[in-house]
């Protein structure tokens, strides 16, 4: 692994930051523990040869893999947290209350969204869903 770092001329750092892990975890994937799946994916979109890390064999495509447009990985947390205070604001500023029920479906609902449009959902995009549920 560390060859395909080296090869791409990324730093570690750069890779923990891009693959979003520790830097602990990292250090055990390049010393050739297993590495998960959902990691696998991000570093295979970073340009790194995942059958060469995972079997020591090079891939025949290296050279189209390396040219595809790399798109960023869905940041998953980040836009929980900001669909949740998203929703919340538009809640008190309707003077509105949810079960928890409720706001869970609302909040599954816009991160689902989120997802299909690469886009955070915004007020005007809650207030339809709201008028559904509450």
């Amino acid at each position: 692994m560390q060859s395909e770092r080296k090869r791409l001329g990324l730093s570690a750092s750069k890779v923990v930051e891009e693959i979003q892990s520790s830097r602990a975890s990292y250090t055990r994937w390049e010393s050739g523990a297993p590495i998960p799946s959902d990691k696998l994916c991000l570093l295979a979109e970073l340009g790194f040869d995942v059958q060469y890390i995972v079997t020591g064999v090079r891939s025949d495509n290296l050279i189209e893999i390396s040219n595809q447009p790399k798109t960023p990985h869905f940041d998953f947390e980040g836009k929980l947290s900001t669909i949740v205070k998203t929703l919340e604001e538009v809640l008190s500023e309707m003077q509105l209350s949810l079960n928890p029920k409720a706001k869970g479906e609302v909040v599954e609902t816009l991160l689902m969204q989120a997802m299909l449009k690469h886009a955070i959902p915004t007020k005007e995009d809650i207030y339809p869903i709201l008028k559904l549920v509450a």
